[in-house]
């Protein structure tokens, strides 16, 4: 682990981290850290503060990537590629662009994975360990949780701006189906 990055910021919280899995390319990592737009607002602290809970992963077109219904700790920011969303098997959307997230909401309330996510084309991820935050304590632990929140809250507030465009699009739809089948009614 490159000392002068990660090392230091870590001592001074009183973390000691797990043993490596694997290796990581750290400067990836944090290059892609720096350019994730949901960490936009993050300080270059912060950002290699995310560093020790995080590994570039890649997936096969096909991979399961999280199964609906299991328990994990893996939040997934897309880094290439596509990946469908299904619920009960069935297809009900796609994450495609750079920085969209998956995996966060059963970090955020411990529920099971609510939908399962599959690798629609050769693509990477930069994963995160959620389950690390479990391990710390103080402030340490308050730190990585502010992180996390942080970023949470802004995915949220986005996807909410875009269920909100979408209701307001699908209620005008809606009206206009209504009134053209109005008018047809009235025809006869």
């Amino acid at each position: 682990m490159n000392s002068d990055i990660t090392e230091d910021i870590l001592a001074q919280m009183g973390i000691t981290l797990p043993p490596e899995e694997s290796p990581r390319d750290e400067k990836e990592i944090l290059d892609a850290l720096r350019r994730m737009p949901t960490l936009e607002g993050l300080s270059e602290n912060d950002v290699k503060g995310i560093l020790p809970l995080s590994k570039i992963k890649r997936f096969k077109a096909g991979d399961e990537v999280i199964q609906e219904g299991q328990f994990d700790n893996w939040i997934f920011f897309i880094l290439s590629g596509r990946f469908g969303i299904s619920k009960k098997g069935e297809p009900i959307g796609e994450l495609k662009e750079y920085g969209d997230i998956f995996g966060e909401m059963c970090i955020v309330d411990g529920s099971p994975r609510s939908a399962s996510i599959e690798a629609l084309e050769d693509s990477a991820c930069l994963a995160m360990d959620a389950s690390y935050l479990d391990r710390l304590e103080g402030q340490a632990r308050i730190y990585f949780q502010y992180i996390l929140y942080h970023v949470f809250s802004r995915i949220l507030v986005n996807r909410l701006r875009k269920m909100n465009e979408d209701l307001i699009k699908t209620r005008d739809e809606n009206g206009a189906l209504k009134e053209e089948l109005r008018q047809l009614k009235a025809r006869r």
